[in-house]
């Protein structure tokens, strides 16, 4: 249970106008490549994100990622496709996409069974340090044998702190830093976090921290390859 609480990942991406500015690749067969850390930053799982289409709907997009998740020993686990969107001056994701979803997982596969309700993340297109943003929620729940799973994270004081240099595995982008606090029920136990995440233009997401109430970090994932 501990692990299931810990893995969840919520993740914030940023656009601006212009497509060459974008904050993800837009060029089909790209491929990101991260790996998770716990908090003694022994690698936890690898996760492979291959961009499979792009469907242009005037000046609006939406962008179909393969995730490929693989245990620390990089052997597979699931996989599934994951959708974002890019509507007027916004984008919009899917909660679902973010969260981790191994302990529902049955050979591989999402179970059909597995119920999941809530609303977007929104990212404005021009995110400005010091900025607010609008708060998100997800609820998945699923009956497993005799026993009733379910989980809730709501997303609350997300901000955009800054504009900064951040060196991982992949080299060093400039990058906005997002921050926010996350509160998760699984099972009926209360767990109260926060994220850092920080995003480049024309990557997406490059690093992630998530740190327990009192500001201890347990968990992190940084982007080791793109090509």
């Amino acid at each position: 249970m501990k692990k299931l609480i810990l893995l969840v990942v919520i993740a914030f991406v940023g656009v601006t106008l212009n497509a060459q500015d974008l904050f993800f690749p837009t060029k089909e067969g790209t491929v990101l490549v991260y790996k998770h850390f716990d908090k003694k930053d022994k690698v936890t799982s690898i996760v492979k994100y291959t961009i499979k289409s792009i469907k242009k709907l005037g000046d609006d997009m939406d962008i179909t990622y393969l995730c490929e998740v693989n245990d620390a020993k990089d052997k597979a686990v699931y996989n599934e496709e994951i959708t974002i969107k890019k509507r007027g001056d916004k984008m919009f994701f899917d909660m679902t996409n973010y969260m981790s979803k191994a302990a529902f997982q049955q050979n591989g596969q999402i179970p059909a069974e597995l119920q999941v309700t809530g609303n977007s993340l929104e990212i404005p297109n021009n995110p400005t340090p010091g900025q607010t943003l609008p708060d998100a929620s997800l609820e998945m729940a699923i009956k497993m044998g005799f026993v009733n799973m379910k989980t809730t994270v709501n997303v609350t004081n997300r901000k955009v702190e800054a504009k900064e240099d951040v060196k991982v595995a992949a080299g060093t982008f400039n990058a906005y830093k997002f921050t926010a606090n996350v509160n998760t029920v699984a099972i009926g136990i209360k767990v109260n976090t926060s994220t850092t995440d920080w995003y480049a233009k024309g990557v997406g997401i490059i690093k992630s921290v998530g740190f327990d109430s009192k500001g201890n970090k347990v968990s992190s994932m940084e982007l080791i390859e793109m090509r």
